[in-house]
């Protein structure tokens, strides 16, 4: 196991791709704490299992858009575990779609404070407790880069953000964290379960070379690849997962 010793955050880890990185990474060996905001039956059932295979991890529920819910969180991490080795950003989500000319300042200011702000706060109350070796992955969105579907203008503005802040973090943190961001293209979740229709979740699909959508487990292993020691000359990179329909 990668990560046996190390201590790992993910926020946003009570379901779907957060869920699919805090199994992954605690089958990798890693202590594991997940925060959720609503989600706390997939968080407490993830808990469950990884410490039915003989491993380590809590759950705590917070609004990480908020300072004190980011230190409460790393707190309880730092006080179960001693330490911050990785943290994944998974926090974020569209909330709803809305065109510029629909859309009022505080939808605006509510997506951007979901997807960048929590990162912010996130990031400034692990960074006191993070050595040599350390790891950020923020999950950004293929929309970061080509502007997102109908309604999505605050959405893929703040995962283009993301995107950016990865960029200059990576710079600013090196040389002892690395910090890196993956860019999902369509995957299988509760965000196009609730934002996306059938039909054009199936034309997405089909116009990928693969012909599908991803599964989280398969985000899950890039999350894990990323923060472990098989990429540690790997700073500053953001990875697009989207099965060959948009390349870099």
């Amino acid at each position: 196991m990668t990560m046996n010793g190390k201590t790992a955050i993910i926020t946003g880890g009570g379901r779907d791709i957060g869920r699919a990185c805090a199994m992954a990474l605690a089958a990798e060996g890693a202590n594991v704490a997940i925060n959720y905001h609503s989600s706390s039956e997939g968080a407490d059932s993830a808990v469950a299992e990884i410490k039915a295979a003989g491993g380590n991890a809590i759950a705590l529920q917070g609004d990480l858009t908020k300072a004190e819910g980011a230190k409460a969180l790393v707190d309880a991490t730092v006080e179960a575990f001693g330490k911050v080795d990785v943290l994944v950003n998974n926090t974020g989500g569209l909330v709803g779609r809305k065109t510029i000319a629909e859309m009022d300042l505080d939808h605006w200011n509510y997506v951007m404070d979901l997807n960048l702000t929590s990162m912010f706060h996130m990031i400034k109350a692990c960074l006191p407790h993070m050595g040599e070796g350390s790891a950020i992955v923020n999950m950004a969105s293929l929309a970061g880069r080509d502007g997102g579907g109908p309604g999505a203008v605050v959405y893929a503005a703040s995962k283009g953000a993301a995107i950016t802040m990865t960029r200059g973090l990576a710079k600013e943190l090196g040389p002892n964290i690395r910090v890196n961001a993956i860019n999902p293209g369509m995957i299988d979740t509760d965000f196009h379960n609730i934002f996306t229709k059938d039909a054009v979740r199936a034309n997405v699909a089909n116009a990928t070379p693969l012909k599908r959508e991803g599964r989280p487990e398969e985000v899950a292993d890039l999350v894990v690849f990323l923060t472990g020691p098989k990429s540690s000359f790997i700073s500053g990179a953001c990875y697009d997962i989207n099965g060959g329909v948009a390349f870099s």
